[in-house]
């Protein structure tokens, strides 16, 4: 696959999703200067990813080339299949864990966070049956140097 840069691909979505998008509106919505999104796009259309005809002596209209959407479609699938495989590797992590709190007796539990990691966590609990608690006396869960660590009570103050 052709090396495609953050802002490259960043621009493809947008142009996928809106065909008469303005490069001001592409640089609102990017964070990137105007001059910046002009020359993306001339790269782009260089490299024969997207194509530019004019509507208008104003108004452009680009578009995803053949090229272009397989470019844009495989980075998506790249990334998807990344992101399956994090989430493989924090479920597995997961499940090692409420395995680890059974064989403690441990019933119930603290999870510390509220982002996707514990989401992962939280959804391995419930369905083995641990009980989540907004505090607890006996153990926590927190993800430390990214992994899962029991945390019991006598090791939390600090």
């Amino acid at each position: 696959m052709p090396e495609i840069k953050q802002h490259e691909y960043a621009l493809l979505n947008e142009i996928a999703q809106d065909s008469l998008v303005t490069q001001a509106s592409l640089s609102d919505r990017l964070g990137i200067a105007v001059g910046s999104v002009n020359w993306y796009i001339k790269r782009l259309i260089h490299r024969g990813w997207v194509k530019v005809s004019h509507l208008d002596r104003t108004r452009l209209k680009y578009d995803l080339t053949a090229e272009g959407m397989a470019i844009f479609t495989q980075r998506a699938m790249l990334y998807a299949r990344d992101s399956l495989k994090v989430y493989g590797k924090f479920r597995n992590q997961a499940r090692t864990v409420v395995a680890e709190l059974k064989k403690r007796g441990i019933r119930q539990v603290q999870l510390e966070g509220e982002d996707e990691i514990m989401d992962i966590m939280r959804l391995t609990c419930i369905e083995a049956g641990i009980v989540l608690h907004e505090s607890s006396a006996g153990a926590a869960v927190r993800v430390v140097d990214g992994n899962y660590t029991i945390v019991m009570s006598s090791d939390k103050a600090g």
